[in-house]
C-alpha cells in the first residue's frame, strides 16, 4: 500500500518538506488545512504524517476504527519524560487503569472538589484590588496549578509538591512539545538544561510525596493522590508507586494548561463583549445569588458554558497524533500500518462548513435553536471515544465555578494601548499575554 493517492498539502520544499512553512506560523497552516481536503499529506522532513481536519475523519480515527490506532510518535518522545499514565499508555494498562480511575470523577466526588475550587476562586477574587493591573494568563496559569494541587494532595502532606508544581509545571508545559518534536540527536543540548532539572525535580518531589502519603494510611481520604493509592483492580491489585506518580503528572499536564488558557480567552472575550458579559451577570445573579457557587449550581450556569465551549472552540487543543496497527481506511484512502496521523482539532473546530464566521467569538452559536444541523459529535475539545479525557467534567466544573465567582465582583478590561493577545503554540492555542486592569464592580 502507499499514501501517494493522499494529495500533499501546498507549500512543500524538497528535502524539508512542510517544516519551514509549519516553523514561521503553524497555527495559520492547520487552520488552512481544511480547504486543501479532508484528508492530507504532510511531509515532516522525510517522514509523511497524515492530516484529518473535518468532522467524518476525525469521527473515524477516534470512534469509529479507533482499535486500529495507537498513541504516536509524539507520545513516544513524551513518555521518557512526563510517564506513562492515561495519556501515553495504550493497550491492556490504559483499560485497567482507566478502570481504576474512573470513580474518582463519578458525581459525589467532583461534589467534593467544587467546594474546594469555589473556596480557591474565592482566595483569588479576595487577593486583588481596585484598579490592579494583571496578566490573566499568568494569574489564571497559577491558580489552575494551585487549585489542581489542593484536590491531588492531602493539605497535611503536599506542600512541598504544590511549590515544586507551582515552580517547576510552567517551565515544563512551555518546552514539552519542542523537545517532543525535537530529533534525538539534540536531547543532550544545553537548551533543554532547565526543562530537564524541572522534569526531574517534579518527579522526585511526587515520588517523597507517594511514599509519604502511603505510610500515613491513604484510606479514608478524599484527595486524588489518596484515591490512587487506595484503588483496586477485580484482582484487589492496586497501582505501583510508579503508576501513581504517572497519573498524578498527567493530571498536572492536563488539568492546568486547559482550564489556565480557556479562562484567560473567556476573560478577555468577554471584556470585548459586554453585552455577553450582562447576560452572565445576570444569570449568575439569579441562580448563585451572594452565597458561594456549589456544585449543584454548575449545570444551570448555561449562559457560563456556552462561554466555555466557545473559548475552547477558538483557542483548544491544537493536534492529536495516532498511528496505524494495522491496515484502515480513513476517508475513502486505505492506511498502511505504521502510518503517523495527525487530528487537527483546532481546524475541524474552526470549519466554516460547521461554524459560520468561524473565527468570531459568538457563545449564542451553542443556543439549541442556533447549534440545528451541528451534530455535537464535531465538536471534541477533549476528545472522543475510548480516549476522551477522564477529567473533562472536573475541568469544565473548575471553569465555570471560576467565573461564576469572579464576574460578580470583578470586571477586567485590557490595559488600555494594550495589544491583542496572541495564539502561541503548545498543547493549546494558549495567550501569549493578556493584560488587563481589574475593577470592583460595585453595582452587582
Amino acid at each position: 500500500m502507499s499514501l501517494t493517492a493522499i494529495p500533499r498539502a501546498r507549500g512543500r520544499v524538497p528535502g524539508l518538506g512542510h517544516v519551514p512553512r509549519l516553523l514561521r506560523d503553524p497555527l495559520t497552516v492547520i487552520r488552512s488545512l481544511h480547504t486543501e481536503g479532508p484528508l492530507l499529506r504532510l511531509d515532516i522532513g522525510t517522514m509523511p504524517v497524515i492530516v484529518a481536519t473535518d468532522a467524518q475523519t476525525v469521527n473515524e480515527i477516534l470512534v469509529k476504527h479507533a482499535r486500529s490506532f495507537k498513541k504516536g510518535r509524539l507520545f513516544e518522545r513524551v513518555r521518557p519524560l512526563v510517564g506513562n499514565g492515561l495519556a501515553n499508555s495504550d493497550g491492556p494498562q490504559h483499560i485497567r487503569n482507566r478502570r481504576l480511575i474512573q470513580p474518582m470523577f463519578y458525581k459525589e466526588r467532583l461534589n467534593e472538589y467544587a467546594e474546594i475550587m469555589s473556596e480557591r476562586a474565592r482566595l483569588l477574587a479576595d487577593s486583588w484590588t481596585d484598579g490592579q493591573v494583571i496578566d490573566a494568563n499568568e494569574t489564571m496559569g497559577t491558580y489552575a496549578i494551585e487549585t489542581l494541587s489542593a484536590t491531588l494532595f492531602s493539605a497535611d502532606i503536599g506542600g512541598p509538591a504544590v511549590r515544586s508544581v507551582r515552580q517547576d509545571l510552567p517551565v515544563i508545559l512551555r518546552n514539552m512539545l519542542r523537545r517532543a518534536l525535537a530529533p534525538r540527536i539534540l536531547d543532550g543540548l544545553p537548551v533543554w538544561r532547565s526543562f530537564d532539572t524541572a522534569v526531574s525535580r517534579m518527579r522526585g518531589v511526587i515520588d517523597d510525596v507517594i511514599t509519604t502519603t502511603r505510610r500515613s494510611d491513604p484510606e479514608g481520604r478524599t484527595d486524588l493522590l489518596s484515591l490512587l493509592l487506595s484503588a483496586r483492580d477485580e484482582a484487589g491489585e492496586g497501582l505501583t508507586d510508579e503508576e501513581v506518580r504517572d497519573e498524578l503528572t498527567t493530571m498536572l499536564f492536563a488539568g492546568t494548561e486547559t482550564i489556565a488558557s480557556t479562562l484567560a480567552w473567556a476573560l478577555y472575550h468577554l471584556a470585548e463583549r459586554p453585552d455577553i458579559e450582562e447576560r452572565l451577570l445576570s444569570e449568575i445573579a439569579e441562580v448563585v445569588g451572594d452565597r458561594p457557587v456549589a456544585f449543584a449550581d454548575v449545570p444551570r450556569l448555561s449562559s457560563v458554558t456556552r462561554v466555555l465551549d466557545e473559548a475552547i472552540r477558538l483557542h483548544g487543543v491544537v493536534t492529536l497524533m495516532r498511528r496505524t496497527v494495522e491496515p484502515v481506511t480513513i476517508g475513502g484512502h486505505e492506511l498502511p500500518a505504521d502510518t503517523e496521523v495527525l487530528l487537527s482539532l483546532y481546524a475541524l473546530h474552526r470549519h466554516p462548513g460547521l461554524y459560520p464566521n468561524q473565527d468570531s467569538f459568538d457563545p449564542d452559536r451553542w443556543l439549541p435553536e442556533n447549534s440545528e444541523g451541528r451534530p455535537r459529535e464535531h465538536f471534541v475539545p477533549f476528545g472522543a471515544g475510548s480516549r476522551k479525557c477522564i477529567g473533562d467534567k472536573f475541568a469544565w466544573m473548575e471553569a465555570a465555578i471560576t467565573l461564576a465567582t469572579i464576574l460578580p465582583r470583578w470586571k477586567l478590561t485590557p490595559v488600555p494601548g494594550s495589544r491583542p493577545p496572541r495564539e502561541s503554540t503548545a498543547s493549546m492555542a494558549h495567550p501569549d499575554r493578556v493584560p488587563m486592569v481589574v475593577r470592583h464592580r460595585g453595582g452587582h
